[in-house]
C-alpha cells in the first residue's frame, strides 16, 4: 500500500470516527413510595421512612439494579382518626431512586 493510499484511509478512518456519537450512561429514575397508618404522628413517619428503604432494596433488588442512589426521602402526613385522647395518623414516605441505565 502507497504513503498516500495509507494516508487517505487514516483520514477516512479518523472522519468515520469523528461521526460516531457515543452517548453518556442514561440515569433512569422512578419515585417510590410506601404508607403507613398507625396512632400518633411520631411512629408513622419514622415508619414509614424505614419502611421505604426496605421496600427500595426489594424493588431494586427484584429487577436486578445494585447500584442505585436515592434522593430525600419526602413525608406527608394525614389526619385518619381523631378520637379526642389519641389521633391516628397515615404517613407517606416518597424518594427518587436513580440508577445507571
Amino acid at each position: 500500500m502507497s504513503t498516500r493510499a495509507s494516508m487517505l484511509s487514516a483520514v477516512l478512518a479518523t472522519i468515520a470516527l469523528s461521526f460516531i456519537v457515543v452517548a453518556p450512561a442514561q440515569a433512569k429514575c422512578t419515585r417510590l413510595a410506601f404508607s403507613v397508618n398507625d396512632y400518633g404522628k411520631d411512629g408513622p413517619t419514622k415508619d414509614a421512612k424505614d419502611l421505604l428503604d426496605k421496600y427500595i432494596k426489594e424493588w431494586t433488588s427484584e429487577r436486578g439494579i445494585s447500584k442505585y442512589r436515592t434522593g430525600k426521602k419526602d413525608v406527608s402526613c394525614e389526619l385518619f382518626l381523631d378520637l379526642i385522647i389519641f389521633d391516628e395518623y397515615t404517613c407517606r414516605a416518597e424518594a427518587d431512586v436513580c440508577w445507571d441505565g
